[in-house]
């Protein structure tokens, strides 16, 4: 037979791992890529989509980007931050390659995974004729 006294025990360590244990989350994020979301605006013909997947327990942000149609050749890709809709901000985070598809992850600090699910992240693609940048926009969940 079980004493109250153990019982009690029992529960109070259920309810210490149930609050201790961290629970992971995958956010998913996508951002559609125009030259009206540049800062100033452009004109291009280009399109394209930025996808991720943000790992809330091990931070890590696994992306893919797809473009198409742009005035020439990528000639950088990055995303940049933290930056409200509509300002520019530096680079945070550069790509290996900024050929369509881009692919890649990276382990995120604290401050960086804040900034991302705020919105204040966006990914930008740069040619030759828009060096500023043709393609941008804003991570979103």
């Amino acid at each position: 037979m079980t004493k109250p006294a153990d019982l009690l025990a029992t529960v109070a360590l259920l309810i210490g791992l149930g609050v201790t244990s961290a629970v992971a989350e995958t956010v998913t994020l996508k951002a559609d890529l125009k030259g009206s979301n540049e800062v100033p605006p452009n004109s291009s013909a280009g399109s394209g989509t930025a996808q991720a997947k943000l790992d809330t327990q091990t931070k890590v942000l696994t992306w893919t980007i797809t473009y198409k149609d742009l005035s020439g050749p990528a000639v950088a890709a990055h995303f940049h931050g933290p930056s409200e809709p509509g300002k520019n901000a530096g680079i945070v985070l550069p790509f290996k390659s900024p050929q369509s598809p881009i692919e890649g992850n990276a382990t995120l600090s604290d401050a960086q995974v804040a900034d991302l699910l705020a919105g204040k992240w966006y990914a930008n693609i740069h040619t030759a004729a828009n060096p500023g940048g043709e393609l941008r926009g804003n991570l979103v969940k």
